[in-house]
């Protein structure tokens, strides 16, 4: 059995089949603690609520992509994509904390472009910092 496992191609596929699943249920995480629709407000083209949520997408696949650089198991693999999302999802919360003069999700809902971008640009930053600690 760990010879099929140490077939590239193999490796591979399952590290994407995994990295999907996740940013699947991850999204809907995300889904869940914004006050608006993500794909409803894409549909009705707000491009602030794409930006954030672009930013998210990217965040997460850059999180995923320095765990599987790190790690050869797919279960630790999974285990530090989990754990550097929550740091990521904190990072969402925090930001929230320090705009108390305007709640971010209402900016965004209302396609306030430049939270939307800002938002963007944190949840890639962040990504690079989480990725870089685990």
């Amino acid at each position: 059995m760990d010879q099929f496992w140490e077939n590239e191609y193999i490796l591979t596929a399952a590290n994407y089949s995994v990295v999907i699943l996740c940013m699947i249920v991850f999204m809907a995480i995300f889904e869940l603690v914004t006050k608006y629709k993500n794909w409803e407000e894409i549909k009705k083209g707000n491009m602030a609520v794409a930006m954030a949520t672009g930013g998210k997408i990217f965040g997460i696949a850059n999180i995923f992509r320095f765990s599987i650089m790190q790690h050869n198991s797919l279960l630790t693999m999974i285990s530090w994509g989990i754990f550097g999302f929550f740091l990521l999802l904190a990072g969402y919360f925090i930001y929230e904390f320090l705009t108390p003069k305007f709640k971010i999700d209402h900016e965004i809902q209302n396609d306030n472009r430049a939270v939307g971008f800002i938002s963007m640009v944190i949840s890639i930053g962040l990504s690079y910092v989480i990725g870089a600690g685990i």
